[in-house]
Order: structure tokens, then sequence, then C-alpha cells
């Protein structure tokens, strides 16, 4: 992959950013959430990504990220990626964004892919981009403290390009499903090195990690596109410049995208946190964000989980009347009055 390859093309006709290396928020919103399928599946029987639905009948958590996402970038720098099969949902959410910041993606090849597409959009557009990365399914108690963490990893990666910052959360239980980052210094506040990344660990291994001082992988993170680029070229150089040269092709007919949809069904299936980050720890820092009340509501559980912390905190953010998002709180009640049901049948 050639450095010119990464230069905006300067006779497009959409607007393009000359290498000026603004701050953009990368949004991830093509996740399909089936382990929260029982709660977002409709009384039709109808799924809808969690992305898309609301946690107490308010905003939808992919509109709760737009707003994060105002946090480090103005709504010009913020690119979302979306699946093709969810337009139904995101063209009405995503109207205020660009065009051209709307990302979609074919199909489904793993978190890895779904965010090295959008990463190199950016990237044709600004070289020198600084890019703060935020799923889009995940709850926040306390917006103001994931913010400060955030624009503090944001000024660390424009001042030192070589690091990859990811923040972290101390974990309030131990979780098999989720990533954890062992810091070179437990309970440092400013950076730290970071020693192992481990992702889904056995129970038995995440009790040690807890123990230890691990933080959770918030799969929220910092750094330049180039730094993120350099994690994927140093492990799966090929499906960089496979996806590189698409999107060039791709740039010079806004109206279609057939390269990168010729390319996709050829690309295989690659995770970000296995594939890319485990075993490049010498690239990697991680910030320890104070308690912000957060969840990435992967599961049934971390929903019930999820609004008890809300209530608990008094944070529980009221229904919006006409609100029309699948509300997951609704949908936990419904659930359990089911199961009752069945149990005392």
């Amino acid at each position: 992959m050639r450095e010119a390859d990464l230069e905006p093309v300067p006779d497009d006709p959409r607007r393009v950013e000359r290498a000026r290396g603004n701050t953009w928020a990368l949004i991830l919103a093509a996740g399909q959430g089936t382990r929260l399928r029982s709660l977002t599946t409709t009384k039709e029987g109808f799924a809808v990504p969690k992305q898309f639905c609301s946690l107490c009948g308010g905003a939808s958590l992919l509109e709760e990220t737009l707003s994060r996402a105002e946090t480090v970038a103005t709504r010009s720098h913020i690119v979302t990626v979306v699946a093709a099969e969810h337009r139904r949902w995101w063209e009405p959410t995503l109207w205020t964004l660009p065009g051209e910041n709307i990302v979609v993606q074919p199909q489904n090849k793993g978190t890895a892919t779904g965010l090295l597409l959008p990463l190199l959009h950016i990237l044709r557009r600004d070289p020198n981009a600084t890019v703060a990365v935020l799923p889009s399914d995940h709850l926040v108690c306390d917006e103001s403290v994931l913010a400060r963490a955030l624009r503090q990893a944001t000024r660390l990666a424009r001042v030192d390009h070589r690091w990859v910052h990811l923040l972290g959360a101390e974990p309030v239980q131990v979780d098999t499903e989720l990533g954890y980052i062992v810091p070179e210094k437990a309970g440092a506040v400013a950076a730290s090195t970071v020693l192992q990344f481990v992702e889904k660990p056995a129970a038995a291994v995440a009790q040690e990690l807890v123990r230890t001082g691990a933080l959770l992988n918030m799969f929220i993170m910092v750094a330049t596109a180039r730094a993120f680029l350099a994690l994927y070229a140093h492990r799966h150089a090929p499906v960089v410049a496979q996806l590189t040269e698409a999107v060039y092709r791709d740039w010079h007919t806004p109206l279609d995208s057939l390269a990168t949809d010729r390319l996709y069904p050829t690309l295989e299936m690659l995770d970000f946190s296995r594939d890319i980050l485990q075993g490049q720890e010498s690239t990697l820092r991680v910030l320890k964000v104070a308690d912000c009340g957060w969840s990435d509501l992967g599961t049934p559980e971390r929903v019930a989980e999820a609004l008890a912390r809300h209530e608990a905190r008094g944070t529980r953010a009221g229904a919006i009347p006409g609100s029309d998002h699948l509300n997951l709180e609704a949908q936990h009640f419904r659930q359990r009055h089911l199961e009752a049901a069945a149990a005392s049948a």
C-alpha cells in the first residue's frame, strides 16, 4: 500500500478535507445484536437491532451515541458505519449527517472489517485525522465522566501518534463475555502501557484478572487514523490493501459502491479484539475511566443490571411521548411477566 493512496482525491466532486489533522468520531452502528434478540424482538416477531432501541423509552442508543460523539468532534466530522439491511432504522436517525459521513457496509464481516471500512473513508478525506471510535449500543449513566476521559485520550493521541489509547472500566463483577486489559500500573490515573489483552476469558481467569486490577475493555478508543491502520497492516496487510483499493475506486463513483460490494463476499470474518488487538499490546495504552455506569447491554442480564443501576443512581430517563423506539425496559418487564406466567401454569 502506497502512502499516496491515502491522499484525498483533489478533483472529487464531494467535499474533501485537506490534510488538517481534524478530530473525527467513528460510530460503529452495523451490529446485529443477536445475543439480545429475546428483548429486541417485538410481539409480532420482528427483531430490531439494539442500537435503534431505547433503554427506557427515550432517545435510541444510536442517538445517544451521536450526542456522545459531539463531545470530541463536530457533527461534520462524525462518521457512522451502518448495515445495508438496517436502512429503515438508520436513515431517519442520521439525516443530519452529511451523506458522505454515512458508510454503508454491504454485509457483516466482523468488527475488525466494520471498523476498517469507515476508517479508510476518513483517511481519504483527512490523512492526518485523529479518530475516536464509539460503539453505538452502549449505555452510559454519567456522560460527563466519559466525556472527560474521551477528551483526555484525544489530547494524548494528538500529541503522541505512536499509541492507540483504549478506555477501560473498573469491573463491578466477573464477566466472561467481555475483554480485559491488564495495565502495567494497576489503579493508575494516567495512561498506562498495556501488558496483556485477554478476550472473553474463562471464569477462573477472569476472576484472577479482576483481582489483580485488570480493566474491562469498553471498545472505546482514540488514535490517529494511521496508528489504527498500522495495527491492521501488521497482521492483515492483504485485507488493508484490497479494501483500500476498493474505497479508492468507489471514491470516484459517489453514487454507488460497486468495488466494495464486490470485494466484501471474499473477505474473511475478523474480530477486532481477537484478531487485531491481541498480541499487539506494545502499541496500546489504557486510560482508566471513573465510574460512569457503563454497560454494553450485550445480554438480557446486562440490561436488567443497567436498569437497576439507573434506578439506584436516579438517572433513569422518562419515556418520551410519541417515541417510536422499541423500549428495552418495557420489553424486559414483558419478558419477566411471560416467564412468571409460564412458571405458574
